[in-house]
């Protein structure tokens, strides 16, 4: 059904307060479908709305909310249903909500917890904000290694309801060190004497708790899993990190890497939901330091005032040199920001990069400086508009592409490999930064090479 049509639908049947059939066609959509319908409508009516849901359907949708849309219901609801819904949630997701809430609020409701739930909670949030600690869950089944898939099934059977996820299962020691893990489908395919010994492999893949979200993105992207172990620095199984948690963040990190790139502050709500003043302030920002970079652009011609007197036919193509270097280091740029986020370049290839890039440069510089003196002599040969010293100024136009194509491809790729050096994020070396940072370097080769060229002639 489509989702306009549902909730024109419920609008209707809010009016009519005609809650059977409200929880009718709740009971025919999937949660994450019922959750995108609620937040369409305003806060009063989504708590009204979400209070008609039986409780494991509630616990289901509300985890499917945004962030903020909880936030807003907590409000609304009260302390004790508040409480109820925290209790039920996975820790994964209720840590997420719980970091967001003043510390006033958070404090209270985790006070107001279970001290089974509490201690969770107080473990999670315990962890570094960006850890893997913050992403796991500690619903998780472990096994012994002397244990039958008979017994094994029996264990499902009877622990299995409240687990993240059954598609695989931990074998642990006797002291809670993680030993190895075992699918499920093992298990189902083999004969029920079977001991969870036989099954073993040895070779398993896990993270650590105090690892960085990004090293969880890399490592299911790698291993191409849909659930990881989480362990201790002893070695011990603390919790497992699933691939829905994994997809949030790698959608995260890629929104943050993009609002950087072009010159933005991460925005840390939905982009209409922002307020009007924090959305300039994001942008702000960055404009106010490119606009004082761009001032030293300014400063730049004022040094070539004379050369421009001079020979004013070089204010032309002013434009086109700067714009076609700070174009090839927004490019180079972008590419290896994504091949660091990616994984497949890290700071040992610096050299490598640096090498395949002056190539790149000097080839791209090369065609665009070709592209270029074809165009001045083209125009040269219907009309007078570059004077009699037009070979001569083909030639500057040229080799000022080729260095400044070639200076824009090295700033670009190089300067990512320089701020993650200095433990920076490579992202803030956004396209517009770099185009900056070239503009007024590709000034100063332009009217060097003019110098150097037509000296005696133009000059």
């Amino acid at each position: 059904m489509d989702r306009e049509h549902v909730k024109n639908k419920l609008a209707e049947l809010i009016a009519d307060r005609n809650f059977v059939s409200i929880r009718a066609i709740f009971g025919g959509l999937a949660p994450a479908d019922s959750a995108e319908v609620i937040a369409e409508f305003d806060a009063a009516e989504q708590v009204a709305l979400f209070r008609l849901l039986p409780g494991e359907l509630a616990t289901e949708v509300f985890e499917y909310l945004d962030v903020e849309v909880q936030e807003g219901m907590l409000h609304a609801m009260g302390d004790q249903r508040a409480v109820e819904l925290l209790e039920a949630m996975s820790a994964d997701d209720r840590t997420a909500l719980l970091e967001e809430l003043p510390t006033a609020v958070c404090a209270r409701l985790v006070n107001a917890l279970s001290p089974t739930e509490r201690s969770v909670a107080l473990r999670l949030l315990d962890y570094a904000e960006d850890s893997v600690g913050r992403l796991m869950t500690s619903e998780y089944l472990t096994l012994r290694d002397e244990w039958t898939a008979t017994e094994v099934l029996d264990h499902i059977r009877r622990n299995g309801s409240d687990s993240e996820t059954l598609n695989v299962l931990y074998v642990v020691d006797g002291s809670g060190k993680l030993v190895d893990d075992v699918r499920i489908r093992e298990l189902l395919l083999c004969s029920p004497e079977t001991h969870v010994r036989d099954l073993r492999d040895g070779v398993f893949t896990a993270l650590h708790a105090t690892d960085d979200r990004e090293t969880a993105v890399a490592a299911f992207r790698k291993y191409h899993r849909t659930v990881l172990p989480v362990v201790d620095g002893h070695g011990g199984l603390v919790g497992i990190v699933t691939v829905d948690d994994v997809l949030d963040v790698a959608e995260e990190e890629a929104t943050e890497d993009i609002h950087k790139l072009g010159g933005v502050e991460q925005l840390d709500e939905p982009y209409l939901d922002i307020s009007f003043f924090r959305l300039v302030k994001k942008r702000a920002v960055w404009l106010v330091v490119l606009f004082v970079g761009e001032m030293l652009t300014a400063t730049a011609m004022g040094f070539f005032e004379n050369e421009i007197e001079r020979a004013a036919v070089l204010a032309i193509f002013i434009p086109l040199i700067i714009s076609s270097g700070g174009n090839s280091g927004s490019q180079a740029a972008s590419l290896i920001i994504r091949a660091m986020a990616v994984g497949e370049v890290g700071l040992r290839q610096w050299w490598q990069v640096m090498r395949r890039e002056i190539f790149s440069g000097l080839t791209l510089g090369l065609i665009l400086a070709v592209i270029g003196v074809i165009r001045i002599s083209v125009w040269s040969a219907f009309s007078d508009v570059y004077g009699p010293h037009w070979p001569l100024l083909a030639a500057t136009v040229g080799v000022s592409l080729v260095g400044v194509v070639l200076w824009g491809t090295l700033s670009g790729s190089m300067l990512p490999f320089l701020l993650k050096r200095l433990g920076a994020d490579p992202a803030t070396s956004s396209a517009p930064f770099v185009a900056t940072l070239v503009d007024v370097t590709g000034l100063i080769i332009y009217f060097v090479a003019a110098h150097l060229i037509l000296r005696g002639t133009l000059l």
